[in-house]
């Protein structure tokens, strides 16, 4: 199956719409995945070498996309990880910068995210345009994103001003929420929103986000397709897949 040629948010099925961040309203998600993949390269390089096995590099298209994408930092250092069958200490935040530890390269991979966040970022095609829309019908808006950086990220892209609502990996943590695909994060913008799930339409391009949508019995989950993959969107949850929130439309009636 493909993505749908656009979908249709009426004003009067749903009260609130809550955005994943990156790969959704801005294009982020590229960023992220170039910082992963160089993080675990060098890590896996220097095992392999070390240990006298074979290095098999980071795949963008597959590893990040099943292991790492929408998920919380340290979640996606260990499911990767994991899916190579290795093991590494939790460590701390007092581990030096070359640890191999899950914190460690999880900080490795946030301070090359940053410096590239430096040379500045663009929105999605389409979201400034739909945000105002959403707003314009009084639909509020939310953020939930797993992203310590959410709030840079928002302001780099000049996206903030349109948020009503943000919930993001420094909520998490105070919190204690679960990661994507728990609900947790999402259900918490809704809240925060003071409007039931089920009166809320959720945008997200990862997995564990549709997933997490689908958990949280959200009115309508929308699915970006950012890395081709319509039919595994679908059955992680959502209920229609677009290519752009360019082919979001939004009616006040």
């Amino acid at each position: 199956m493909v993505a749908e040629a656009s979908v249709t948010i009426y004003r009067r099925d749903f009260d609130a719409a809550i955005f994943d961040l990156d790969g959704v309203l801005t294009d982020t998600a590229g960023i992220h995945a170039a910082a992963w993949k160089a993080v675990f390269d060098a890590f896996l390089r220097k095992r392999a070498e070390r240990d006298g096995g074979s290095f098999r590099p980071f795949d963008v298209a597959a590893d990040y996309l099943a292991y790492v994408d929408g998920r919380a930092r340290y979640d996606g250092v260990r499911n990767f990880l994991a899916a190579r069958n290795i093991v590494v200490p939790e460590g701390s935040e007092h581990d030096p910068e070359d640890a191999e530890t899950v914190r460690a390269i999880g900080e490795r991979k946030t301070r090359l995210f940053r410096q590239a966040l430096q040379q500045g970022i663009e929105p999605a095609s389409g979201a400034e345009a739909l945000l105002k829309e959403l707003r314009r019908v009084g639909i509020g808006i939310a953020v939930g994103s797993s992203s310590e950086n959410c709030a840079a990220i928002l302001r780099a892209a000049r996206l903030d001003r349109l948020i009503d609502v943000r919930v993001d990996g420094i909520d998490s943590e105070k919190l204690g929420l679960p990661g994507k695909p728990d609900p947790a994060l999402f259900l918490e913008a809704a809240r925060r929103l003071r409007v039931e799930p089920s009166r809320a339409v959720l945008f997200e391009d990862a997995l564990a986000g549709v997933e997490a949508g689908r958990r949280g019995d959200f009115g309508c989950v929308i699915g970006i397709d950012r890395g081709r993959q319509p039919d595994a969107l679908r059955r992680h949850g959502a209920d229609v897949v677009v290519e752009s929130l360019l082919q979001v439309e939004v009616m006040d009636s």
